[in-house]
């Protein structure tokens, strides 16, 4: 699916209200649920972030802190949006609503409040389970929606990358420096979902944004989200459907669809690995996609530094991130 953000008009759509899983693209919902409670004056992005030990011990992908280290908001969120920190998601989660089930109770509103009428959380960081899905249209929903409510906090989804003082991760979003116009927004991965991207980008003050559920590989997803949001830039935004008026459709009432076995085996893998360049970089079809030609640059996003003594991964690899440099500014510059 693909909309245009201020004519809320669908531009083209497929499947859009079809059951997913949406993986990472949970964070996004975070986000939002996270951004009024900062507006609602419940936090700021000075407040502080406390891993837990529920936190600590999601699954990957995360930053393996330990239960007791300490980030601001703003850096949690960063590395939430960006390194798609499965153990951070569910740490801001705590923190701003209290407990875990308050927060996923507060997603679950915030989403039924935008009209997101197909989606259900069960986490704020989208790891699968039973009652957790959502569609391309109330995705699509929720990233118009950042847009407009929250366009303050847009350089969050549009960072290239984050370093925590010792170690830099660049964003999975492989169209940031790489699509002309391209700022945002979030990438999702589980083998039950494929490859998910909800992407935005703007050009002549005109934003759009894309959302790609299923495809086969890191750069399949890039190049069809490519493809939406060149179509939307050179197309007219005053036609079409209304994407809060789209009529369901399909097989809207069907059970969560679920790739596993296409996405997860070993014929799958071999062909993804195959869709990489000797150096390991991922191939890029699109025409409309070009090199960065220069490494990603990165903005800090670490524990506040002395909150944490390093954990140990089997062998003894330090594993903490412990930045050894100020704390940032409560609204740094993107």
């Amino acid at each position: 699916m693909v909309v245009d953000v201020a004519t809320g008009r669908v531009i083209e759509h497929e499947d859009a209200f079809r059951k997913w899983y949406p993986a990472s693209l949970t964070k996004m919902m975070t986000a939002y649920s996270t951004f009024k409670a900062i507006r609602a004056g419940e936090v700021s992005l000075e407040s502080i972030v406390t891993m837990s030990k529920v936190a600590a011990d999601q699954p990957a992908s995360k930053m393996y802190y330990k239960p007791g280290a300490q980030l601001t908001l703003d850096s949690a969120l960063k590395i939430m949006l960006v390194k798609s920190a499965n153990d951070i998601a569910v740490a801001i989660g705590e923190r701003v609503g209290g407990s875990l089930d308050g927060f996923v109770a507060r997603m679950n509103a915030d989403a039924r409040s935008l009209g997101m009428t197909s989606s259900h959380f069960i986490n704020p960081n989208g790891l699968p389970g039973k009652g957790q899905y959502t569609t391309a249209r109330d995705l699509a929903i929720l990233a118009v929606a950042l847009r407009r409510q929250f366009p303050e906090y847009a350089g969050y989804f549009s960072l290239e990358g984050i370093n925590t003082g010792k170690k830099e991760y660049p964003n999975y979003n492989l169209l940031i420096g790489r699509f002309d116009g391209a700022d945002g927004m979030k990438t999702g991965y589980i083998c039950a979902s494929g490859f998910n991207q909800v992407s935005s980008a703007t050009r002549n003050g005109r934003t759009v944004v894309s959302v790609v559920l299923g495809a086969d590989s890191l750069g399949g997803r890039a190049d069809v989200s490519a493809e939406l949001l060149q179509k939307a830039l050179t197309t007219s935004g005053a036609s079409g459907p209304r994407l809060d008026t789209l009529q369901p459709y399909g097989d809207a009432a069907g059970e969560v669809t679920d790739i596993s076995a296409e996405v997860c085996n070993p014929k799958a893998r071999e062909v993804r690995s195959e869709g990489r360049d000797e150096a390991g970089r991922m191939k890029l079809r699109s025409p409309y996609i070009h090199e960065m030609g220069r490494p990603p640059r990165t903005v800090f996003a670490g524990l506040i530094p002395g909150s944490e003594t390093p954990a140990k991964k089997p062998g003894g690899a330090d594993v903490a991130e412990i930045a050894n440099v100020p704390i940032p500014k409560p609204r740094p510059t993107f």
